[in-house]
């Protein structure tokens, strides 16, 4: 998927099925937007919704008299409460993110850019901003798509594991993070508990090759990383399948910690897995955000 033009087409297939995502801001002064999509509710903006009957505590700026000069009552002419939050994608392009176990499946790096994009599709459709770390500010509208297509797949591949940029995300704003989280946990640990303090919710997406979660090698095995920087014989691959699994299961257990301690979640995904599944639940997560 080296193509954006693919990408974004794939993304915005995967996309179809799902409506329009409306984030809510947790705190919704610091993210109004003029003209941003209504949420339908009365509020600041500058779409009309609707009219209403006027009541005791309204003044008289605000009656709509050319509509109330049709009937015996009064009635105020109410606009849509518009707002937009802010959107910031990670999408893990390292090396390790080029593995697949088998020839029939796609990378990782492959179906997490499909997952991000897909992802903006439906933000940016309802009308909220949406930016990709480390450079691309959130913005809203359609045409931040082209942009980050090209960026996803324009990323610098240098390195065997990938970790979060040191980049300040928007307060009270969102995050997705998608990455096999693999690598050195230090960085990880950082971006999020940072971004915690700033009041920023969101999910990390663990993408993983099923081959990754079986450990299915047997006898004599080489290991070596997608950079080529680590490089491990054996002539008893089966004898490392349990220490293999204990470490992953330990990695786990450290999102799981690191979600518990700043309120972020977290989904497992394989890419065996239908993609559409794991944008369903992005989906949800973001949109439960509404009432908090």
């Amino acid at each position: 998927m080296s193509d954006p033009s693919l990408l974004r087409s794939r993304s915005e297939a995967l996309a179809a099925p799902l409506p329009a995502l409306l984030v809510q801001a947790e705190h919704l002064a610091a993210s109004v937007l003029p003209g941003a999509h209504g949420r339908r509710r009365a509020g600041l903006g500058d779409e009309f919704w609707q009219y209403r009957q006027a009541g005791p505590s309204d003044t008289g700026a605000r009656i709509d008299w050319r509509r109330s000069g049709r009937a015996d009552v009064h009635f105020v002419r109410e606009t849509e409460w518009q707002a937009a939050q802010a959107v910031t994608l990670w999408v893990d392009c390292s090396q390790a993110m080029g593995f697949t176990g088998h020839r029939t499946r796609e990378p990782k790096g492959a179906r997490a850019r499909l997952l991000g994009l897909a992802l903006s599709v439906l933000l940016l459709r309802g009308g909220e901003r949406v930016g990709l770390m480390p450079d691309l500010a959130p913005r809203a509208g359609r045409a931040q798509l082209d942009p980050l297509a090209l960026a996803l797949c324009a990323t610098d591949t240098q390195g065997d594991y990938g970790t979060p940029p040191p980049t300040l995300l928007p307060a009270h704003s969102q995050a997705v993070f998608l990455s096999d989280f693999l690598g050195p946990p230090e960085a990880l640990r950082e971006a999020v508990g940072r971004a915690a303090d700033r009041g920023v919710r969101g999910a990390l997406v663990q993408v993983l090759d099923p081959a990754e979660e079986e450990f299915p090698y047997q006898g004599r095995s080489i290991f070596e990383s997608m950079a080529g920087a680590l490089r491990h014989e054996t002539l008893r691959a089966n004898d490392l399948q349990a220490r293999y699994r204990d470490r992953l299961a330990e990695r786990k257990d450290l999102l799981a910690g690191l979600a518990r301690l700043t309120g972020w979640q977290v989904l497992h995904h394989h890419t065996d897995q239908p993609a559409a599944s794991a944008l369903m639940w992005l989906w949800q997560m973001l949109d439960a955000g509404r009432g908090r």
